[in-house]
């Protein structure tokens, strides 16, 4: 049937009060258009909707079926209104965020944060490598990103929220610890435990040495921040993280930051996401918190933990 949700509602007023001048009246239209637009619906359907006895309008058997059903529908669609509603008002939504594996280390503080002002929030969270974050970033396949350095190769809306400093850390028993100005040059001597191609923390690692003229002449892959940690408490090596990896391990003095000309490695962390896309409600309250709150929530070890 080529009917309009306009028709239905007009219906269901006149079977609502049993007058069309009554229904004229709430819906603020003249009775004749009224009239008109249940005609119209009356030859829509093909049977006529009510009948009249004396001044009262009554439903016809067809009109009451009618009745049922564009209750139904009108039903749905206020539900349908208020789902909207909710989801502009942040009551509702979903949101879905894909991060660096790096980042898991404080993201799910800012998630937590956030969900205790929204609770009616769905939230799916992929913590993976640099390679694939570009992948979800390229093909559009996430509503917000937050890694280090953006990729130049992706139109993206990239704002910065906090450092993201990259230390080299030992165990407490190295001989390089506690040591002042130890020269970058010392650290070609010296095996480092790296992350697997793909990292965003390797590619910085790799960078920073060709900029320094230097190469890592000993390596080790690790395959995660975690298992880097582990290698070099262990003396495997010495390792170059992000300071936001290392809160528990240095409270605990199992790690400790050397003192090394030229470190840290300075960068950022950025929430992004496609240039035009149009971020949902959830999203967009989403990226400005994290830009204008992530600072008062997250506490994060210093470089004087040396």
């Amino acid at each position: 049937m080529n009917l309009t949700l306009r028709q239905l509602k007009i219906f269901q007023a006149v079977a609502r009060h049993l007058s069309f001048t009554r229904a004229s009246e709430e819906l603020h239209l003249t009775q004749p258009a009224v009239s008109m637009q249940v005609k119209q619906l009356e030859e829509t359907v093909g049977l006529p909707l009510f009948e009249q006895v004396g001044k009262r309008v009554y439903p016809t058997e067809a009109g009451e079926e009618l009745e049922r059903y564009s209750r139904s529908v009108l039903a749905i669609l206020d539900e349908a209104s208020l789902v909207f509603d909710e989801m502009k008002g942040l009551e509702r939504g979903r949101l879905r965020i894909t991060v660096a594996s790096t980042a898991n280390y404080f993201v799910p503080q800012l998630l937590a944060a956030f969900c205790q002002r929204h609770p009616g929030v769905k939230v799916s969270l992929d913590v993976t490598n640099r390679e694939r974050l570009l992948q979800a970033l390229q093909d559009n396949d996430t509503d917000l990103v937050i890694m280090g350095k953006p990729p130049d190769s992706i139109e993206l809306a990239a704002e910065s929220f906090m450092d993201n400093p990259l230390v080299a850390i030992a165990p407490p028993f190295h001989p390089l610890a506690g040591q002042k100005n130890i020269p970058l040059q010392r650290l070609q001597r010296e095996t480092f435990l790296i992350r697997e191609k793909g990292s965003g923390t390797r590619s910085a690692t790799e960078r920073f040495f060709v900029e320094h003229g230097l190469s890592l002449s000993s390596t080790m892959e690790m395959s995660s921040s975690e298992a880097i940690k582990q290698g070099v408490e262990a003396g495997l090596g010495l390792g170059l993280l992000s300071l936001h990896t290392l809160e528990m391990e240095l409270a605990l003095k199992r790690l400790v930051i050397l003192d090394v000309c030229e470190l840290p490695i300075l960068r950022k962390w950025y929430v992004m996401h496609r240039t035009g896309k149009r971020l949902s409600a959830v999203a967009q309250s989403f990226k400005e918190f994290v830009l204008k709150e992530s600072g008062q929530i997250l506490h994060l070890p210093t470089l004087e933990q040396r």
